[in-house]
C-alpha cells in the first residue's frame, strides 16, 4: 500500500486560533481527521508531521525517503519563502511532493510570493483552504 505523509511547518499547530480571518477556524486535528478519511477512501496509508523547527523538517525528508514514503503533501509555511535547506532536502529525497498553502500567497505580503520549494515540487496549490490538501492527496495517490 502506498504511503503519503502530510508535513506542516511552523505555526500550523496553531490553526483554529492563529489569524482565523486568514486561515479559518478549523484546527490541525480537524485537517488530519479529514485527510485520514480521504486516504482510507483512496486506499493509501497516511502519516502526519508538524514542526516549528527547520532542521526537524529537513531531517524528516531523509527519514521519509529511507522509509519508502512515496508522496508528501507539504505546507512549509514560512520556510517556503526562506529555506534553501528545505528545498535541498526535498530535492535530495526523491519523493513526489505537492506544495500547499491554505491562503493565497500571491494576494498577501510581497515576501510570500516567492517559494524556494516550488521548483522541486510536482505542483503547488495555494489559496483553496483545506481543499488544497485534499487535491494534493488525490494527486499523490495516483
Amino acid at each position: 500500500m502506498k504511503t503519503i505523509a502530510v508535513i506542516n511547518g511552523p505555526n500550523l499547530n496553531r490553526l483554529g486560533t492563529r489569524e482565523p480571518e486568514v486561515y479559518g477556524s478549523a484546527t490541525l486535528k480537524d485537517l488530519e481527521e479529514r485527510l485520514s478519511a480521504e486516504a482510507k477512501a483512496l486506499g493509501v496509508e497516511i502519516q502526519f508531521h508538524q514542526s516549528n523547527h527547520e532542521g526537524t523538517l529537513v531531517d524528516l525528508f531523509g527519514q521519509l525517503a529511507d522509509e519508502g514514503v512515496e508522496g508528501v503533501v507539504l505546507n512549509g509555511a514560512a520556510y517556503t519563502h526562506t529555506s534553501v535547506a528545505l528545498r535541498d532536502a526535498i530535492s535530495a529525497s526523491g519523493i513526489r511532493v505537492v506544495e500547499v498553502h491554505i491562503s493565497n500567497i500571491y494576494s498577501r505580503e510581497a515576501f510570500r510570493k516567492h517559494s524556494y520549494t516550488a521548483p522541486v515540487c510536482e505542483g503547488v496549490i495555494t489559496g483553496l483552504g483545506f481543499n488544497g490538501y485534499s487535491y494534493a492527496l488525490k494527486q499523490l495517490a495516483t
